[in-house]
């Protein structure tokens, strides 16, 4: 079983081959490539697709294991989570496709490497801001190699400054927030996998979302497990259920603003 030295040695070959091909693939369809729809209402481009079958065909090179990604459907991905108990690739290839898609700089790659159904190590890249979050199971996170978090969290829930989508929580949660918030300041960018490394960053000090996949959250979660943070599913349920199973999920900086959050969000749910 590799060591979290060894794994954050992984974790770096990752990030080159990521910062590799976002140079090649994404960037120079960025503010040219259109939307385009799926069967299931959500967004892709040309820059998704073809970053995908990149990173198919490189991935495995890395570390053995099939490549579940997003851009597939629903039965493919069943059939390679339950292949890939011994390694399996989750893979976002542009997470923020909207902000991609209208020239918003606020999207990312994401990718985790899991084995039994759990992230050994990920990263998420923003190709345009260069900002590259990396962690290893057991050998701490980073961004461009510094070690995370950056700032300290906030003291209490109402100094926080909260990451909130709305148009995923229930509409009795989303009035409890509107109109009594609990914290100081609330923002939503539109990319999940980097709100999750800006919790981890301290940039945002909590984090609440009603509805994420697993290439969703599958290497920002453990990019925040291993700047200190904490996260669970919203419903008490498992994040490692499935590529199928859209999960609310509530997350903050540490375990005390976790606590004292999880149980604000328990008590007006």
């Amino acid at each position: 079983m590799p060591t979290g030295t060894q794994r954050l040695a992984q974790a770096r070959a990752l990030e080159s081959l990521v910062r590799e091909i976002a140079r090649e693939v994404i960037l120079p369809r960025y503010l040219k490539s259109a939307r385009n729809r799926k069967a299931d209402g959500s967004l892709f481009t040309e820059a998704d697709i073809e970053s995908q079958r990149r990173f198919t065909e490189a991935l495995p090179l890395l570390a053995p294991g099939p490549v579940l990604g997003e851009e597939m459907s629903a039965a493919e991905q069943a059939h390679l989570w339950s292949a890939g108990r011994r390694g399996l690739w989750c893979i976002d290839p542009i997470d923020g496709t909207t902000n991609f898609a209208n020239g918003i700089p606020f999207f990312a790659v994401s990718i985790a490497y899991l084995v039994e159904h759990e992230p050994r190590f990920g990263v998420v890249y923003n190709p345009v801001t260069d900002e590259s979050f990396y962690a290893a199971k057991g050998a701490g996170a980073f961004l461009n190699g510094v070690a995370l978090p950056l700032r300290a969290a906030a003291p209490g829930l109402h100094d926080a400054v909260a990451g909130i989508d709305f148009k995923r929580i229930s509409h009795h949660l989303g009035d409890e927030l509107a109109v009594r918030p609990p914290y100081f300041s609330q923002r939503n960018f539109g990319s999940s996998a980097l709100e999750w490394c800006f919790v981890a960053a301290g940039r945002l000090d909590v984090y609440v979302h009603g509805g994420q996949m697993l290439w969703d959250y599958a290497a920002g979660r453990l990019i925040l497990a291993e700047a200190g943070g904490e996260a669970a599913a919203l419903d008490g349920g498992s994040l490692t259920a499935g590529p199928a199973v859209k999960r609310g999920i509530i997350a903050a900086a540490n375990p005390t603003l976790f606590a004292e959050w999880r149980k604000w969000v328990a008590a007006h749910s």
